[in-house]
């Protein structure tokens, strides 16, 4: 088998904590441009689902007592409830009151897609989602989502010691720092996995 094969073997989409309290406007966790890659997220969805690929979300929820993630995200706290899970919130970009830890509209899953909650950065770290790729078939991972070095980056890291191809679409991934950004595709690209485009991936498909 060559690497590119390898590379999108029996692929899944997986979609990394977009969510209101980190994608809509004035979420307390925002990260600006992280409503840009929406076309691209789409592009991704749509040709996934129609190749019959699996397509999976994760959530970040933050824990509601003291805890390490606190001391690095203080709008954790009680104050603010970044990403509480049952805690709604007023978002001013679409004029409506939401639950702050879902999956954004744009991006909605469909009722039997996988949805992972965690409660840290990686998607792999305290949850099922390794055993869920095994039981689907999985063979590779295409990783999108945000925080590009945060969330997005230690899931990929986590999937390469999972031995789970991994590419990381650049065009669906976002950042409040675009230098971390650059570095973090960088960095990914020449020890962890792959970096390419959405329709590069879609072509591929």
């Amino acid at each position: 088998m060559t690497d590119r094969e390898n590379q999108l073997a029996n692929p899944a989409l997986l979609i990394v904590d977009m969510q209101n309290d980190f994608v809509r406007r004035n979420g307390p966790l925002q990260v600006p441009d992280a409503l840009a890659t929406v076309p691209a997220h789409q592009a991704l969805i749509n040709a996934f689902r129609n190749h019959g690929h699996p397509v999976i979300y994760t959530k970040f929820l933050s824990t509601q007592t003291p805890s390490m993630g606190w001391i690095w995200s203080p709008e954790c706290e009680p104050h603010t409830k970044c990403c509480w899970q049952g805690h709604k919130r007023y978002y001013s970009d679409l004029d409506a009151t939401l639950e702050c830890t879902d999956i954004i509209d744009e991006l909605r899953p469909k009722v039997d897609d996988l949805i992972v909650e965690k409660y840290g950065y990686g998607a792999f770290h305290g949850t099922t989602l390794n055993d869920s790729l095994r039981d689907m078939g999985v063979g590779s991972l295409v990783l999108t989502g945000t925080v590009t070095q945060i969330c997005v980056e230690e899931t990929g890291r986590q999937a390469f010691h999972h031995h789970i191809p991994t590419t990381m679409v650049a065009d669906a991934v976002s950042s409040f720092d675009p230098e971390l950004q650059t570095a973090t595709l960088r960095n990914f690209a020449m020890k962890f996995g792959w970096v390419q485009s959405s329709a590069d991936i879609i072509a591929a498909l």
